[in-house]
């Protein structure tokens, strides 16, 4: 059931309720132990929106999960970091948790690879960070938000694994770092078909983000936000559905997600917290893999 605040920001945002997906399918290749196969469907706006689906080989689907790539000032990377195509080698999500027995769904988010304007594929443009911003800029000219576009495309993304992997609807959730944390954390807030959420380096309260001169991502810009809600908020609306909540002492982003974290009702959230900064490292990459394995192997 969605929670007054789930409900709240839906209508300060404008956001829709999900609907049912058309989608593509595109190139495939089979590799140790997942296949990966070019998924697109498309936007609100009409814009194609292309992802990569992970499906585990020689064994049973346990579940499925929505994996949102991060920011990192790299607009080239976006789905084919998650792939671990290029990029950071812990952010490859997708063959990790495909040869653990889960669907992974990763899309491009928009202005990020092959959702550029000017360019797609895997190689830097100069004006990547233009495109991002405009993203942003001119929806607030037409009174629209960078945020509710994106969670309607989060929306998508979770159809389209339901129906492109026909996995079991009870067993699929979301998971991300940084921005694709942020993606993770306000989509499991206002999509109740998230049964659960991992969220890396994206917990953090406004006041601390302002008194420490934090840059706010451009998906978070949204007028008057910080009036109705803060990061407990969201995070509260998402229980009691299973959350994890991953950050480093020494991570900006993250600096008091223990403090947020301490202000949620419940005992739905597990919590792993270490002395190092936003990067992922291999400790906190096998414990989002093995938490979200564990999602779907003892719901």
């Amino acid at each position: 059931m969605m929670t007054d605040l789930s409900t709240t920001l839906q209508e300060r945002l404008g956001l829709a309720d999900p609907v049912p997906m058309e989608f593509q399918r595109g190139d495939a290749d089979e590799n140790d132990g997942f296949a990966r196969e070019r998924i697109e469907y498309r936007g609100l706006e009409g814009d194609l929106i292309p992802a990569f689906l992970f499906t585990p080989m020689g064994r049973d689907t346990l579940g499925g999960v929505v994996v949102f790539h991060q920011h990192n000032g790299e607009f080239h990377f976006g789905k084919s970091e998650v792939a671990g195509v290029v990029g950071d080698a812990f952010q490859a999500f997708g063959p990790a948790l495909a040869r653990r027995g889960l669907a992974v769904l990763a899309p491009d988010s928009i202005t990020f690879e092959d959702r550029r304007g000017s360019v797609q594929g895997v190689e830097p443009d100069y004006y990547d960070w233009l495109q991002h911003y405009n993203a942003m800029s001119y929806r607030l000219l037409d009174g629209d938000l960078l945020m509710r576009k994106c969670l309607d495309d989060a929306q998508r993304a979770l159809s389209v694994l339901l129906q492109a992997a026909d996995v079991d609807e009870r067993l699929v959730g979301v998971a991300g770092h940084s921005y694709g944390g942020y993606t993770a954390l306000y989509h499991a807030a206002v999509d109740s078909r998230c049964r659960f959420a991992c969220v890396s380096g994206a917990v953090c309260s406004f006041e601390t983000r302002r008194r420490e001169g934090t840059g706010i991502t451009l998906f978070e810009t949204v007028p008057g936000l910080a009036r109705q809600i803060d990061t407990h908020d969201v995070l509260s609306a998402i229980g009691p559905r299973p959350t994890l909540v991953v950050s480093g002492t020494k991570d900006k982003y993250s600096r008091d997600a223990d403090q947020v974290v301490a202000k949620v009702p419940g005992d739905f959230i597990t919590e792993l917290r270490v002395d190092r900064g936003h990067p992922l490292d291999q400790e906190r990459f096998d414990a989002i893999v093995e938490w979200i394995v564990d999602r779907v192997s003892n719901p």
